[in-house]
């Protein structure tokens, strides 16, 4: 099982670690996707930034 991320709002007037949350998941700006595998490091760094980014399971 794989998550796909994608980043919906801007970073800007956000925390820094939110910020280098959004880095760290390969996330530059709006519209940008990636597909992480579905473990714990991933999903804790998703639920740090889940209100700027959606989440779908890719199989």
């Amino acid at each position: 099982m794989k998550l796909k991320v994608t980043q919906m709002k801007s970073s800007i007037g956000n925390k820094h670690m939110h910020r280098e949350t959004l880095r760290s998941l390969g996330l530059k700006r709006i519209g940008d996707s990636v597909v992480k595998e579905d473990r714990p490091e991933f999903r804790g760094m998703v639920r740090t930034v889940r209100h700027l980014v959606t989440v779908e399971e890719v199989d």
